[in-house]
């Protein structure tokens, strides 16, 4: 049964470790919980529905693997832990254990009782710089508000996702590393329609692209099993959270067997992908290292080497089957910039014909950065030099001073426009889109900024005699003004002269 979240529930969690912990610690401490809280509940519940039977079936561990329910040892369970939450635990031997041990032991449990969770839980609930009152309180506050038993994975998915998109607020964020906002996600599967194959993310984060792209399979009545999903991330602690993410929707996917840099240690060297779908570190600058030197992924010529936007492009065309398609978010910079061999390396992607689409989108959709990006559509198996522009940048609903959203009608129109470019049915819309052609392109020097194509919306444009008559009508309206400020002035003049004798 899928559940509604209450995000005021959730902020006031992550609210009970303010002051207590760094703020770029929150999403671990807490998401942490969330999920122990989780399988716990889903366990229990299972637990006690198979007890009923009265044949011991509880014990077999099959009947919950069965039904994706992971299996929680009796000392790991949410009832044991949270009985310590003001007190610490009396061993046998005399000594005593403190919450933050028993949740780390609980972590240690549940990964050598589901293999699919090895290696990826957090097990830092004992460190010393983690105030264990405060801990204490996150607990009993979970116990009391948070209850999931008839929770699915997606409900867990949407307290993750908002806890991820929430706490992005918060953190700085560096080199482009920030939440993807779900509606940038959901506009990326949209136009890729990854219904089967192989799906890969060489910068995965939390995963969120891949748990787009089973929605969109669900939503069309396909088949999760009949896409795989491939991926990597570098910051150690991002690949252990993707990796929860996925296992708690039960979603198989090989992120490899630890984090690594895409670039330097490509754990998915002979992948070519169906559909890649990827937000890159922008504009990251130390990326290179020798041994990129002369690396076959520069398919388009050697990207620079103090600026990684070419080098993702470039590295995820080379990933793509003979047929296969990538959705990229770029700063807004990558479509102009002529610095070092940007230049060269985006001539050649246009030559070559590769480049299906530019999609220009608004400011403000990101949480913690106030940038707007753009995204590429590359197309492998694309066998014409034409290239679609679409400036949406005046898309979007602002739901805060600081947040918008791309909401679905906005959605549905983009993806229309690329639909209708890919049939050959494409209306040019002034302001809004257009196909180009090579020569066009070619006059404009290989810039691919959408907005040097699609012109202007002048469907609102006065023509001259429209022009005069307004005019005629605002000179009418400014003289009666004028004359009635006179009549006003008068007045006030003869009220002054009066008070004056």
């Amino acid at each position: 049964m899928s559940q509604i979240i209450n995000e005021n529930i959730l902020w006031k969690a992550a609210e009970k470790l303010r002051d207590k912990c760094d703020p770029a610690d929150y999403k671990n401490v807490v998401l942490g919980l969330v999920f122990l809280k989780y399988v716990s509940d889903k366990f229990t519940a299972k637990y006690n529905e198979l007890k009923n039977y009265g044949d011991g079936r509880e014990e077999d561990d099959d009947y919950y693997i069965s039904d994706h329910v992971f299996i929680v040892p009796k000392e790991a369970l949410w009832s044991e832990i949270s009985k310590y939450t003001k007190t610490n635990k009396k061993l046998s031997d005399g000594k005593e254990k403190n919450l933050g041990q028993l949740i780390d032991e609980a972590f240690i449990l549940l990964e050598k009782s589901n293999n699919q969770l090895k290696g990826i839980l957090p097990k830092t609930y004992s460190k010393s710089d983690l105030d264990k009152t405060a801990l204490g309180e996150l607990v009993d506050f979970f116990t009391n508000n948070l209850n999931m038993e008839d929770a699915d994975g997606d409900f867990f998915g949407q307290v993750y996702e908002y806890y991820i998109g929430a706490f992005a607020k918060y953190i700085p964020a560096k080199g482009g590393e920030f939440f993807t906002p779900k509606s940038l996600v959901e506009l990326m599967v949209d136009i890729l329609e990854p219904y089967k194959g192989r799906v890969y993310d060489p910068c995965c984060g939390s995963g969120g692209m891949f748990v787009q792209c089973s929605k969109f399979v669900k939503e069309h009545q396909g088949l999760v099993d009949d896409i795989s999903i491939f991926g990597q991330e570098s910051n150690p602690g991002t690949w252990k959270m993707a990796k929860m993410n996925l296992a708690i929707r039960g979603l198989e996917g090989d992120l490899g067997q630890k984090n690594g840099d895409s670039f330097t240690d490509d754990l998915h060297k002979s992948l070519r992908a169906d559909f890649i779908i990827a937000n890159p570190p922008y504009n990251l600058k130390e990326y290179w290292k020798p041994s990129l030197e002369g690396d076959p992924r520069w398919i388009f010529g050697r990207p620079d080497d103090k600026n990684a936007n070419y080098a993702w492009l470039s590295l995820m065309y080379s990933k793509l089957a003979p047929k296969g398609k990538a959705a990229i978010l770029m700063p807004n910079g990558a479509t102009t910039s002529n610095t070092g061999a940007d230049y060269e390396v985006r001539k050649k992607m246009i030559e070559s014909g590769k480049v299906e689409a530019i999609l220009a989108l608004p400011n403000k959709l990101f949480n913690n950065v106030g940038i707007s990006v753009q995204c590429w559509i590359l197309n492998k198996a694309k066998n014409n030099t034409d290239i679609l522009f679409v400036n949406a940048d005046n898309m979007g609903t602002l739901i805060s001073r600081k947040i918008r959203v791309l909401e679905s009608s906005d959605i549905k129109k983009i993806v229309k426009a690329y639909k209708d470019f890919e049939s050959g049915y494409l209306k040019d819309v002034p302001g809004f889109c257009k196909r180009s052609t090579i020569d066009e392109i070619r006059e404009k020097d290989y810039s691919l900024n959408p907005g040097r194509y699609v012109g202007t919306d002048e469907s609102n444009k006065m023509t001259p005699e429209e022009i005069k008559i307004e005019l005629r009508k605002t000179s009418a309206e400014l003289f009666e003004l004028m004359k009635g400020g006179e009549e006003l002035e008068k007045k006030v003049k003869k009220i002054l002269e009066e008070e004056m004798k």
